[in-house]
């Protein structure tokens, strides 16, 4: 019998994890490259991490909000814009932005360069919200805000437009 069996409680292999500065899982968005340096198979699905890099006038997601997780993120070159609701919040190299369940939110690159920011998922269920989207535009259709929007509902988070709700299925 496993110990995950015995306590119900999912098992971590105590190994340390290291991501080198080309490793991880690269994903392509449209002109937001990110990498993944960790999906949470490392945390015990507590947390994950990502690189993304935003291309120069990069507009972010719908404005939207998360019923189960907080999501972070860590500037660390060049300026994004966050919205949270209808105020904005430029956010310079060195700035921590963290948004709460619940809280309405987006982000754009709205500058001339690069933007680089370190973005945490708590728990890490939004990582393979990127994935899906991934798929999706490999799969030869258009990131319209709709098909956004239907793609972060498998997730628990939803259009800024409709409160959170933390039932939300996770399939």
């Amino acid at each position: 019998m496993t110990e995950e069996s015995k306590t119900g409680q999912p098992q971590i292999d105590p190994a340390v994890s290291v991501v080198g500065p080309g490793d991880g899982e690269t994903i392509v968005l449209g002109t937001t490259r990110m990498r993944v340096l960790e999906d949470g198979s490392h945390t015990g699905h507590r947390l994950a991490i990502a690189e993304s890099v935003l291309a120069p006038h990069t507009q972010g997601p719908p404005q939207h909000r998360h019923a189960r997780h907080d999501e972070g993120f860590y500037i660390l070159s060049g300026t994004v814009r966050f919205t949270v609701g209808d105020e904005d919040h430029d956010a310079t190299a060195g700035t921590l932005v963290m948004v709460p369940p619940g809280t309405p939110h987006t982000f754009a690159n709205v500058s001339d360069q690069p933007a680089v920011m370190l973005s945490t998922f708590t728990p890490d269920l939004y990582v393979q919200y990127f994935r899906d989207l991934q798929k999706l535009l490999a799969g030869g259709r258009l990131l319209t805000p709709q098909a956004n929007i239907d793609t972060m509902s498998r997730y628990a988070t939803g259009p800024a437009t409709e409160p959170a709700d933390p039932a939300t299925d996770l399939t």
